[in-house]
């Protein structure tokens, strides 16, 4: 059941994503500001907007394995954080790619981006953690604290460019002022739905190898106990 699961919604965003790829770079006109660069914004944001849903999914599996002590959570938990981790690297590439056309440097030290950085290299962290500690439970109860502090950051990424008096660099929330052209929002919206598909699909292969490297390290203590 979850290999077809994976094999669907990995065979259907891999189809919605060359549909849309095909749209965006051949049929869409350039944006008149911007130029052709302004298509990164169908690559950039989407990635933004599924990294907070994987990294959300991570936070939810971390408390419920604090609740339940069931390492399925925290299988879990660790497969949308590296899925999550992925969207945030593509984020801040695509993101430094568009700043260098526009601005002329690859960073700006603002408040969004330093605030996505610093939730990129909690995430890391927690990534790094793991392998550190041996000890099935405390690895995961470690974990879990780890993503629920390392989400505290969201929240920030998201307020950086609407906080009074704050200076930045970053454009405003396009989609909150209704300024993304209509042309602009069908692909737009298939992007956020084709890294969603995608996602799902990588989470769901990790989970599996999660589960099954757990397997195989408790038959190798039951083994090493006789």
């Amino acid at each position: 059941m979850r290999e077809k699961a994976i094999y669907t919604l990995g065979g259907l965003g891999t189809l919605l994503m060359l549909f849309n790829l095909k749209t965006i770079f051949l049929d869409l006109p350039n944006e008149v500001a911007q130029g052709a660069i302004f298509r990164i914004i169908f690559i950039h944001v989407p990635a933004a907007i599924n990294a907070d849903i994987f990294l959300a999914t991570a936070l939810v599996a971390s408390i419920m394995f604090l609740a339940k002590k069931n390492f399925f959570w925290d299988s879990l938990a660790v497969s949308a954080t590296e899925v999550g981790v992925m969207l945030l690297v593509v984020n801040l590439v695509t993101g430094s790619i568009w700043g260098r056309n526009i601005w002329g440097v690859w960073w700006a030290w603002d408040l969004r981006m330093t605030s996505q950085l610093m939730c990129l290299l909690l995430y890391l962290g927690y990534l790094l953690v793991r392998p550190a500690i041996g000890e099935p439970t405390q690895r995961a109860t470690m974990s879990a604290f780890i993503s629920i502090f390392a989400f505290a950051d969201i929240p920030l990424v998201a307020m950086a460019i609407r906080l009074p008096g704050v200076r930045t660099q970053h454009p405003g929330p396009v989609l909150e002022t209704g300024t993304l052209d209509p042309l602009y929002r069908p692909p737009f919206v298939i992007g956020i739905f084709v890294l969603l598909l995608l996602g799902a699909a990588l989470t769901l292969v990790r989970l599996h190898q999660e589960t099954s490297r757990r397997e195989i390290d408790s038959l190798r203590r039951e083994l090493h106990a006789v």
